[in-house]
């Protein structure tokens, strides 16, 4: 339901409302509101209240269309300022909305203003002129301040051209009004005089803005509301004064002419812009007033010196007496003094002086660290400041640096001492001058001369006493050779007495020696090597190594010295290096080789580095800046420790060979591997093609004289063959191959963990009845993707039979081994060269060809002990092709 209400007092308006509750009852709806207000309306006025609830009753967000309203969430209606409604109806609506903003709901209020005729009407005749309108706006209107009345003062008149048809009520609101200050105006309601109770103060009030309304008996504004400004006119009632409080200044002595001290500031509180705070300065009076220093600008108030004779030792403080004036100076404006005080600051424009002319003074020799004398200055500038305080400097006299003057920083006094000893034997009376000058920088000041520094003269006498032995200098120097024997005798220390000048009566001896390398002749001070002087000693620095002393007199007086011993370098040591070397393959496959001289640098560096010729066909050298090298390998090698047997010399040819144990090593920085001598194979030595030829054709000849003993052995006669020619086929099983194999790319065979030396000589093959050293061989075969290890520990004699054979088991456990070794290294080689130095192909001769052993290592003298090698036929060359890469 939608409640409406209007002012009270209308009987009109309650029947209305209660039509419209009704109406709204009976319609589900949002109805229309009608209202009756005032045509003028006031802001934050209420005009009616309406039932929010009947129209939405989940209503979250009310709006009003007209900005001119404000609602309340009760339904209150508030203007938000002033209004002025015509004689027509005025119209706007209620927005009422949920949360969600899913439905919204409108109310629609009609206002309309109250028109009433006034209960008295003025009547004019027919025939009567017609009154022109007069205007209804604001009248400009000014108050003067202090006005001395009479009071109340008529101000102005307002009127309204409605008053030709109604009864109009003039009335005024705002500042002076029903706001502070409270009731200064007041306006007739009747003819719309407004008048002026008492006198204002502009500096207070310098303006009111108050507001005039037309009214009917009714309260029916036919008008909007009149603005009116009150301004108030200045009065010079206000005299100007000094803005600072503390008027203190400063400025430097004997500062040029037109230097500014300061500024002065005035305020007046008058009307700004006008001439009632146009302002002038003046200096009325200087103390002490002779002579003018300073002047003012009467309208900055700038302080400037007209002198540069301005003399803190003279005078250090000034006062002004400042008046300021309004009316731009006039004789009738209004004024105000003030002192302010000018102080001087102090330059150093005066020298400071001795009071005494001369001083003399005496000290015992030897002393030191002893206060001898006081010297006092005078100084016309400011005391205990940079330019009063003194310095005092020894201009003459001390040359061997006996002495030293400072400054009591209490007194300001010059204190001379003595730091070094003096000597009675050498001076007894020292003269030294003195100069003083001050901290500060001196001051020129104006139309005077440079200051010279002001000296004085002190004369030192100095006293005789018995003394010690003097060890002078404290460090004496002398020279050496690397590698001095012992028992070499080098100059010693030497001190004197001071009183003979000789060194007679006096006794030496050792208070340092680091390395104990010498003994002292306690009567002459001479040193004996009782040690190998080493300049790459530990004990030497920058070649020198140092020998402390003491001197002592026949009474016990002392004292010490230090002979430093140079040693001059000789070349006695070769370049060293680290032994060990890691090579990561993951980052480079060289290592960087630092050697290291321990003689100076005329015996050390360039470097020549050599490696063996051993070493040559596996690893390279490559010197760099004279002070390293580069060990490369040719190829990738296996993880493994190698030994690399180099040469390293300097400069002047002395060398020393050196076996470097290189890591090669599965990392990327040598931190990371892991490998030590534990871990090596020995399968990863890898033999020279020689050494290996060697090996297989030993082991050949040795099968032989072995077969040639045993067949002499049993049947007591000479047989040149050892084998029958159905023993090959007894000991080579024939395959099923029918042709020869494929060309072997990659050995199929992999050199056991512990192998034996082919090329062993231990073995016994001469031995008879049956005896033989035993053996063990193993070795690992990769066939079919399956490993098979064979081993044999048999005598070599065990296996002959009573028909002279070996049996197929016997002849596999020795060859086997060998073989396997051969192919192998037949594999890792990729030049082939093993296997040109093993394995051959030749043509098939046929039975019994007379062609001897080709091998590198044959022995022409025993070929008839090999001649069982011509029976094997084709099937052991069918079996070496296999072997061969072609």
């Amino acid at each position: 339901m939608a409640v409406a209400y209007a002012a009270p007092g209308s009987i009109f308006c309650k029947q209305l409302l209660f039509y419209l509750l009704v109406l709204i009852l009976l319609c589900d709806a949002c109805p229309k509101i009608s209202l009756q207000v005032p045509s003028h309306l006031q802001a934050e006025t209420l005009i009616g209240k309406v039932n929010l609830e009947e129209c939405f009753k989940s209503a979250s967000l009310i709006l009003s269309s007209d900005p001119a309203f404000r609602i309340l969430e009760d339904g209150s209606i508030y203007t938000t300022h002033d209004l002025l409604l015509s004689s027509e109806s005025k119209s706007f609506s209620i927005l009422l909305s949920d949360s969600q903003y899913q439905e919204q709901k409108e109310m629609e209020i009609v206002l309309s203003t109250r028109e009433r005729k006034s209960p008295k009407k003025r009547h004019t005749k027919q025939s009567a002129v017609k009154r022109s309108k007069r205007r209804w706006a604001p009248i400009p209107c000014s108050l003067m301040e202090n006005s001395l009345g009479p009071f109340p003062q008529h101000v102005q008149q307002i009127q309204s051209d409605a008053a030709q048809n109604y009864t109009i009520f003039y009335s005024i609101s705002g500042p002076g009004v029903d706001k502070e200050p409270l009731n200064l105006f007041y306006i007739e309601k009747d003819t719309g005089d407004i008048y002026c109770t008492r006198s204002i103060d502009r500096e207070q009030y310098d303006q009111f803005m108050v507001y005039g309304y037309a009214t009917t008996a009714d309260g029916y504004a036919p008008d909007y509301p009149l603005p009116l400004l009150f301004k108030v006119e200045d009065d010079n009632d206000n005299a100007p004064y000094f803005e600072n409080k503390v008027t203190v200044f400063s400025v430097p002595e004997n500062c040029r002419t037109g230097t500014s001290v300061a500024q002065v500031t005035a305020i007046d509180n008058d009307e700004p812009g006008t001439l009632h705070t146009r302002l002038k300065f003046k200096i009325l009076q200087q103390i002490p007033d002779q002579p003018k220093h300073f002047s003012i600008h009467p309208d900055t108030g700038v302080i400037t010196t007209t002198t540069p004779l301005l003399d803190r030792e003279m005078c250090d403080t000034y006062k002004l007496v400042m008046e300021v004036r309004d009316m731009g100076g006039q004789p009738f404006g209004l004024f105000t003094t003030g002192t302010i005080t000018i102080s001087l600051e102090d330059e150093n424009d005066n020298s400071p002086y001795f009071t005494e002319t001369s001083y003399s003074t005496e000290v015992e020799e030897n002393r030191i660290d002893v206060e001898i004398l006081r010297m006092n200055v005078h100084d016309k500038d400011l005391p205990n400041t940079p330019q009063s305080k003194a310095v005092y400097t020894i201009l003459q006299g001390n040359e061997n640096g006996n002495f030293k003057i400072t400054t009591d920083p209490n007194t300001n006094e010059g204190v001379l001492c003595v730091v070094k000893p003096l000597n009675y034997e050498v001076s007894r009376q020292i003269v030294l001058q003195i100069g003083v000058l001050n901290e500060a920088q001196f001051s020129k000041a104006a139309n005077s001369q440079a200051p010279t520094m002001c000296t004085t003269t002190v004369t030192v006498n100095v006293k005789d006493s018995d003394e010690g032995p003097e060890c002078q200098p404290p460090v004496k120097i002398i020279q050496s050779k690397d590698g001095l024997p012992a028992g070499q005798e080098l100059l010693g220390y030497k001190a004197l007495d001071p009183d003979t000048r000789n060194s007679e009566g006096l006794r030496y001896q050792k208070l340092g020696d680091e390395g104990n390398w010498f003994e002292i002749n306690e009567q002459t001070g001479n040193l004996k090597t009782v040690k190998v002087v080493d300049r790459e000693s530990k004990f030497v620095r920058n070649n020198q190594y140092n020998v402390s002393v003491v001197a002592t007199d026949t009474v016990g007086r002392s004292c010490t010295g230090t002979l430093v011993i140079l040693i001059e370098d000789t070349n006695d040591h070769p370049p060293q290096i680290e032994k060990e070397v890691t090579i990561c393959q993951h980052d480079k496959d060289y290592a960087v080789l630092e050697p290291v001289d321990p003689d100076g640098p005329d015996n050390g560096p360039p470097f020549q580095f050599l490696l063996d010729n051993s070493a040559t066909k596996l690893w390279t050298l490559e010197p760099q800046d004279g002070k390293s090298a580069i060990l490369r390998q040719k190829q990738n090698m296996n993880y493994n420790y190698y030994s690399v047997p180099i040469q390293i010399q300097d400069r002047h040819g002395a060398s020393a060979k050196h076996v470097l144990s290189v890591r090669v090593c599965d990392c990327t920085v040598p931190t990371e591997c892991r490998m030590s001598m534990r871990d090596v194979k020995p399968a990863n030595v890898i033999l020279g093609k020689w050494a290996i030829a060697a090996m297989v054709l030993g082991s050949a000849l040795l099968l032989c004289i072995l077969f040639t003993c045993f067949c002499i052995t049993v049947k007591k006669t000479v047989k040149k063959k050892c084998f029958p020619e159905d023993v090959a086929q007894q000991n080579l099983i024939v395959s099923n191959t029918e042709g020869p194999g494929e060309e072997v790319m990659e050995a199929n065979i992999r050199i056991p963990t512990q192998t034996s030396n082919i090329c062993d000589t231990s073995m016994s093959v001469g031995t008879l009845g049956g005896q033989g050293v035993k053996t063990q061989q193993s070795f690992e075969m990769v066939k079919g993707g399956g490993h098979h290890t064979l081993e044999s520990s048999k005598g070599l004699g065990q296996g002959v039979t009573d028909t002279g054979r070996y049996a197929y088991t016997d002849w596999q456990s020795f060859t086997q081994p060998r073989l396997g070794e051969k192919v192998y290294l037949c594999a890792q080689d990729e030049e082939h060269k093993h296997s040109e130095d093993y394995v051959r192909s030749y043509n098939y001769e046929g039975k019994g060809s007379m062609a001897s052993s080709v091998g590198c290592c044959s022995d022409r003298q025993e070929e008839e002990g090999l001649e069982f090698l011509d029976h094997l036929e084709p099937k052991f060359r069918t079996l070496a092709k296999t072997c061969a890469k072609k």
